[in-house]
């Protein structure tokens, strides 16, 4: 069974632009498959909100700090955030969070 608090688990809420929500919705689709070949990275989704429109999350699980370090350090992540600049109507709202028994963490590893 996974221990509990583990893994690092990433919520973040993306605002875009509403003229640039495709284009932002594209790129980040676009990190999923090399983000997922990364080692420590274990989850990385791409969420519509459907109860706010235009509103995008990301729900991501690595081993540690130091495996999303090495996420933000790639090229691809970076060319995404130095589009956010012309892309967010706010900056990207990250939470980190962490499972709070074993059995909510086996949730995400069976």
């Amino acid at each position: 069974m996974p221990e509990s608090g583990k893994h690092l688990h990433i919520f973040a809420t993306i605002r875009p632009k509403a003229e640039h929500f495709a284009e932002a919705k594209a790129a980040l689709e676009q990190l999923v498959a090399p983000t997922l070949a990364e080692p420590g990275c274990h989850l990385f989704a791409v969420l519509e909100n459907r109860d706010e429109p235009g509103l995008l999350h990301l729900f991501e699980i690595f081993d540690d700090e130091a495996a999303v370090a090495a996420h933000y350090a790639q090229e691809y992540t970076k060319a995404v955030f130095a589009s956010y600049q012309a892309w967010l109507a706010s900056p990207v709202e990250i939470q980190h969070l962490a499972t709070t028994s074993p059995i909510s963490a086996e949730q995400f590893f069976k």
